[in-house]
């Protein structure tokens, strides 16, 4: 009963964009032959700075599909942005997957490739630009760009953390350029 009903949900439009970033094929060798069932990598973002990477198997592929977008609500985070890209250059390691990620000016784009590229587009970087570093493995590289991407933290976090203001880190005129804050707004000092 609670089954139909769910499927019955799934036709609505959903808040969140879904990507299939692997297909996966898996045989089982068993007495009468080979047994087939199918594994799915889907990144789900709402392109404002929330996303999750979801991995499903079952022996059809929609329903691996289905358990794949499951997963990645429930393993969603929040990515801080600064404007259009990330507040800092970071890099990160998940298996033999390692990827490195660096902020770049509006109307740079997304430079980027495969798996990372379906993740930072889903968590609504627009700027950016990374490079994976370690194995081609779209499941670990993923996994690594969600580990970069939790681990991120605004000036505002860490001058917080520090109790301090974030001015009094990195200067000023920094401070407004890491915040996202056009350096016209700033005041003037006399000279």
């Amino acid at each position: 009963m609670q089954r139909t009903e769910r499927r019955d949900d799934r036709g609505a439009p959903s808040e969140f964009q879904e990507k299939i970033v692997a297909l996966n094929r898996v045989a089982k060798v068993v007495k009468g032959g080979r047994r087939f069932s199918f594994s799915a990598l889907v990144v789900v973002g709402d392109g404002q700075g929330r996303v999750g990477v979801g991995f499903g198997k079952a022996s059809e592929v929609p329903e691996a599909i289905r358990k794949g977008v499951e997963d990645g609500k429930k393993r969603m985070i929040t990515v801080p942005l600064v404007g259009t890209t990330i507040p800092h250059e970071i890099r990160a390691k998940f298996g033999a997957a390692k990827v490195l990620m660096k902020p770049a000016v509006p109307g740079t784009g997304v430079i980027s490739g495969g798996a990372m590229r379906a993740v930072v587009e889903a968590a609504g970087v627009r700027d950016i630009l990374t490079k994976s570093l370690g194995t081609n493995n779209p499941v670990n590289v993923a996994r690594a760009t969600m580990v970069a991407l939790a681990a991120m933290r605004t000036l505002e976090d860490v001058a917080a953390a520090r109790g301090k203001q974030p001015e009094e880190l990195v200067g000023r005129r920094r401070a407004a350029i890491m915040m996202g804050k056009p350096e016209t707004a700033l005041e003037t000092e006399p000279v």
